[in-house]
């Protein structure tokens, strides 16, 4: 089993900042690939980046490509996005999965509770 604990949510204005921290605990040591996903109001969940070990490479859907950071500390078990240039429509709840990645797809086994945020303008 994993635990995924995600904080760092917050309100903040359009233009702003916000550093997401995702902490995993547990068999950690079963998952190859960690991903931030969103999900806004009458949405669907959008995955907005993924980061890996090995050939696992880094991903990031358009919306936010060049105004977020995806990165890893190994040696915390922790996950974070770092959101800058932050707009309105940046605001969802987002949350941390962990899972298995391969170059023919991947499978998100485990997820955060969510943390909320809200970008106004």
């Amino acid at each position: 089993q994993v635990q995924l604990v995600e904080s760092g949510g917050g309100s903040v204005q359009a233009g702003g900042s916000l550093r997401l921290s995702c902490a995993a605990s547990g068999d950690t040591y079963m998952n190859n690939c960690m991903g931030w996903f969103r999900q806004a109001p009458g949405k669907e969940r959008e995955e907005v980046a993924r980061i890996g070990r090995g050939i696992i490479t880094t991903y990031y859907a358009d919306s936010v490509k060049g105004r977020f950071t995806i990165s890893q500390d190994d040696a915390k078990n922790t996950v974070y996005l770092q959101m800058n240039s932050l707009k309105p429509e940046d605001t969802a709840m987002y949350y941390c999965a962990a899972g298995r990645c391969t170059t023919s797809g991947r499978t998100w086994k485990y997820w955060g509770q969510g943390t909320q945020v809200t970008v106004s303008s």
